[in-house]
């Protein structure tokens, strides 16, 4: 299937992007990337996703596909090579609650702790320790979530590997301690190495770059976002 079949609107550093990416090159489709700006939204991606006018959209036969998690299951469901999702139903909705548990917990917890100060900072980071220690027992005795294959969870969670080291380096704080999360820093090793992942990483420089910016930008509001943890 072509290029011409299949785009995807991105931002470069969106961990909801990467993971679309990820999965698209993992079932070996070409695809079109439109990258996007997110902060002055283009009238191409408010026409495709109107409800929440946000990236990634995946477009597929001139149909919009709406959220990352969404289009994950949509990609393992008509690209049937190198499955995904595990086969048994159980496995299936043992992946999608960790993704979800991921996402609502974790992600929201790290980045407050890079933007927050004081005792809010700590807030945030015990919160996200302890999503990282529930992780941390998924992990366990395996290469990847998905056994001895990078698997559903392991896209989902994949931002994990690239994402929190950089909000520890502009928060100037450490989730991922390697003495107490042994199992996660190797499964990092495993999934940033895997050739597919490797070769699809936003450069790291401007990763820190662009968060010391957003941390500038969000820091004074950061208050707004501590429903959240």
């Amino acid at each position: 299937m072509g290029s011409e079949d299949v785009k995807v609107l991105c931002f470069w550093a969106s961990p909801f992007s990467i993971r679309v990416e990820w999965a698209l090159k993992l079932k070996g489709v070409d695809y079109e990337y439109i990258e996007q700006d997110v902060f002055n939204k283009s009238t191409l991606l408010l026409e495709l996703n109107p409800i929440h006018k946000k990236v990634p959209v995946l477009v597929h036969a001139s149909k919009p596909i709406l959220e990352s998690f969404v289009i994950l299951e949509y990609i393992d469901e008509t690209w049937k090579q190198h499955p995904l999702l595990p086969q048994d139903p159980y496995q299936r909705a043992h992946d999608r609650f960790w993704a979800n548990f991921a996402e609502n917990k974790l992600l929201y917890a790290s980045f407050i702790a890079m933007v927050a100060t004081g005792d809010d900072t700590e807030k945030a980071l015990n919160v996200a320790r302890d999503s990282v220690e529930k992780i941390e027992q998924e992990i366990k005795g395996k290469k990847f979530f998905g056994g001895d294959n990078i698997g559903y969870l392991d896209i989902a969670l994949g931002w994990i590997s690239y994402w929190i080291p950089v909000y520890e380096e502009v928060g100037s704080m450490q989730i991922l301690d390697p003495l107490r999360f042994p199992a996660i820093n190797a499964w990092m090793t495993n999934f940033l190495n895997h050739p597919v992942i490797k070769d699809r990483l936003p450069p790291r420089d401007d990763m820190v770059a662009y968060f010391h910016t957003r941390k500038k930008i969000v820091s004074p509001t950061y208050h707004d976002l501590m429903k959240y943890l």
